[in-house]
């Protein structure tokens, strides 16, 4: 497995899919494989080595996602009891109902309230910009941050739909967050240390980057229209005011094994419990019901493809997780879950029948881990979370999990 995957690492810097990458391969009782090919900046010398720091985006919704199940266990918070109780700004959140003859947004009240589960299985009705037309153009007409700003007023933008009618993939998880805080009383990042990152020894992994982290951090590359990639700066939104439970952790590979490997383990790891086991079923089996995963078509072909993970195959969402509800054609069985675009799999019958890892000829297995790769010249930074696809212009982290 070590010159396999080896391999395909080293072939994936070859041809120019990222500056650098890294890749780990976990179980229950531990770490199967790590590696890393490349460099951290292209052109620097300083090589890609697994305890490379870089930013995890949307592999932060399930720490986001355990953070808000842990305070359900407690009875702090309620599944499915309005959200705007413990966020009171959810209870003036409106649906947008299309646009009138001026151009000017129109909405209306929801049918029904958000809760956390809407928030956590993408049936909420809050979208992310890049995948839909009528957010995109809401954004324009009111000139509204979106999230990336890390500005409150981010999170005010209106439904696309009623809450618990449809799934499209977007912010509800960073409302999670601002859920998890009010009941904490601690920022999200505090909570995290104390209560999932610190006992789990996730020590290289926060929101904001320790004087180490930085010293082992890979840099952000953009691709120019020849094909060639050049590192960049990315200044940090300048008055952030909240931490971005959706998709701001950063991390290594390593550690986010930790925590996988805690799921596997049905929410314990080397005797530190963090969630019970029925928790961790739960939020890996579908929480949506008969609503299913739909693919998601990009507005903005310069930061993404069309999006969807194992296309066209019946998925459905746990509780921050996608679920496969039919084998894959990958050979994955059903019950398999992941995220779209964060090549996550976590497949926990795996674990009870050794299967290998697919062939490196397999669309899945072509794409290796690596570091943000954005295009420059554009307008606005990707989203969180892109999809992509082969001969994709982003690459964002990557996890297999046997």
């Amino acid at each position: 497995m070590k010159q396999k995957l080896d391999g395909i690492l080293a072939a994936g810097i070859e041809r120019g899919a990222a500056p650098g990458a890294t890749f780990c391969v976990v179980n229950r009782d531990g770490v199967l494989y790590e590696g890393g090919a490349g460099e951290r900046a292209i052109g620097s010398g300083v090589e890609m080595t697994p305890d490379t720091v870089g930013a995890i985006f949307s592999m932060t919704k399930a720490v986001t996602g355990a953070a808000a199940m842990q305070l359900v266990e407690q009875g702090r918070i309620d599944l499915d009891g309005p959200a705007s109780e413990i966020c009171p700004d959810l209870g003036s959140t409106t649906v947008l109902d299309g646009f009138d003859d001026d151009g000017q947004p129109i909405t209306r009240p929801p049918a029904t309230p958000v809760t956390l589960r809407h928030l956590l299985t993408h049936t909420s009705g809050f979208v992310y910009d890049i995948w839909n037309a009528d957010s995109t153009r809401w954004h324009e007409v009111t000139g509204e941050p979106n999230i990336l700003s890390l500005e409150k007023a981010s999170l005010a933008e209106p439904l696309m739909f009623d809450p618990g009618t449809a799934w499209e993939y977007g912010i509800g998880i960073d409302w999670a967050g601002q859920m998890v805080e009010a009941v904490s009383g601690v920022t999200l990042g505090e909570y995290f240390a104390e209560h999932l990152t610190g006992p789990l020894g996730m020590n290289d992994t926060g929101f904001v980057h320790s004087p180490s982290m930085l010293e082992r951090a890979a840099a952000v590359h953009g691709r120019g229209p020849d094909g060639s990639l050049a590192p960049i700066e990315l200044p940090p939104p300048a008055n952030p005011e909240f931490e971005m439970g959706g998709g701001g952790l950063h991390g290594t590979m390593g550690d986010y094994g930790r925590f996988i490997r805690m799921i596997l383990n049905d929410g314990e790891i080397d005797g530190t419990r963090v969630l019970n086991a029925d928790t961790i079923a739960s939020m890996a089996s579908n929480q949506m019901g008969d609503l299913r995963v739909q693919p998601l078509l990009t507005q903005a072909p310069m930061f993404s493809n069309d999006a969807e993970f194992f296309p066209g195959e019946p998925k459905s969402w746990g509780l921050t997780f996608q679920i496969n509800e039919a084998p894959a054609s990958t050979g994955r069985p059903a019950g398999t879950v992941g995220w779209i675009g964060q090549q996550l799999l976590l497949d926990r019958q795996a674990q009870r029948n050794r299967r290998s890892l697919p062939e490196p000829d397999t669309p899945v297995c072509r794409r290796a881990i690596a570091g943000p790769v954005l295009r420059t010249g554009e307008r606005r930074l990707p989203i969180p979370l892109a999809g992509s696809r082969a001969g994709e212009d982003q690459i964002m982290p990557n996890i297999w999990v046997q």
